[in-house]
């Protein structure tokens, strides 16, 4: 397989630059992570908690972590009091994790910086524009192998 920056005209091509649009949303996410002293992926792990409690499984699943490296990712952050583990009262051997109180702020302050750099990324898009951007990206992510949205 030929590396995109060996083929000719990769800048121009669409999968060269969906993958410099995924480099930077993750530079952004680090770097807003990085001012609430976290790693971009603790942040990660935090932000899909907003919604309520999430099962281990499922959070691995979401971050596409195996067992062990989902379970050292939680111990770190429920260091930095973002979070805890909760029993499943149906099913003790479940645990779900869930954000403390100063994880909520953490969680929303780290989500609102990200979406304002997102919002300023796209700030000189006209109407038209940012509209077909967005159906764009959702017939890409409607059924993505590995879209950790869902």
């Amino acid at each position: 397989m030929t590396a995109v920056t060996g083929s000719p005209g990769h800048t121009e091509s669409t999968p060269y630059l969906l993958i410099r649009l995924a480099s930077t949303v993750d530079q952004l996410f680090a770097d807003t992570a990085r001012t609430h002293g976290l790693t971009a992926q603790q942040a990660h792990l935090i932000c899909r908690l907003v919604g309520g409690p999430v099962q281990m499984a499922a959070l691995g699943r979401q971050l596409g972590l195996e067992k062990s490296g989902l379970s050292g990712l939680v111990d770190r952050v429920e260091r930095h009091g973002l979070v805890e583990r909760v029993r499943d009262s149906c099913d003790r051997r479940m645990w779900w994790v869930r954000l403390t109180g100063q994880g909520q702020k953490t969680a929303h302050a780290t989500h609102e910086e990200v979406m304002a750099g997102l919002e300023a990324l796209t700030a000189d898009l006209g109407p038209a524009e940012a509209d077909l951007l967005k159906a764009v990206l959702e017939r890409l992510l409607t059924d993505a192998p590995g879209d950790a949205a869902r």
